[in-house]
């Protein structure tokens, strides 16, 4: 398992993805697998940088972990800011118009979309989630 401690700013976010790009690169994973994660990565960091502490500071852990046998990439997100699920958020309608939309949600339902799994748990006093993909 590789860990990146980081603070969470989105000034971060090129150390964040190449950490990412770096493990897909030795995992071996297709391209259109990389880009999915990329995305997923992305935008739950940035999320982490604009909520989790404002309008304070905080940090973030990320954890990598491929499982070879199981042809699995699993990529953990960990931070002490505000409790926050954002798997309990409604995803979007999108047959209503763009105009009439709420704004925001977008990201986790996208995230949603392109990983095979995503799991929240807070736990000891931390936010933990975890995106799991097929290599």
């Amino acid at each position: 398992m590789k860990k990146l401690e980081i603070e969470a700013d989105v000034n971060q976010l090129n150390d964040v993805m190449a950490f990412i790009e770096e493990t897909l690169d030795e995992a071996g994973a297709a391209p259109k697998t990389a880009m999915q994660v990329n995305l997923a990565v992305e935008e739950i960091f940035v999320n982490i940088a604009h909520y989790a502490y404002a309008p304070g500071k905080g940090n973030a852990a990320i954890l990598v972990d491929v499982d070879k046998e199981a042809g699995e990439l699993s990529v953990q997100f960990r931070d002490t800011g505000v409790p926050y699920n954002p798997l309990e958020k409604e995803d979007p309608d999108l047959t209503i118009p763009v105009a009439e939309r709420q704004i925001g949600g977008l990201g986790i339902f996208m995230t949603k979309k392109v990983m095979d799994d995503v799991i929240y748990e807070h736990k000891d006093g931390q936010n933990i989630l975890t995106l799991k993909k097929k290599l």
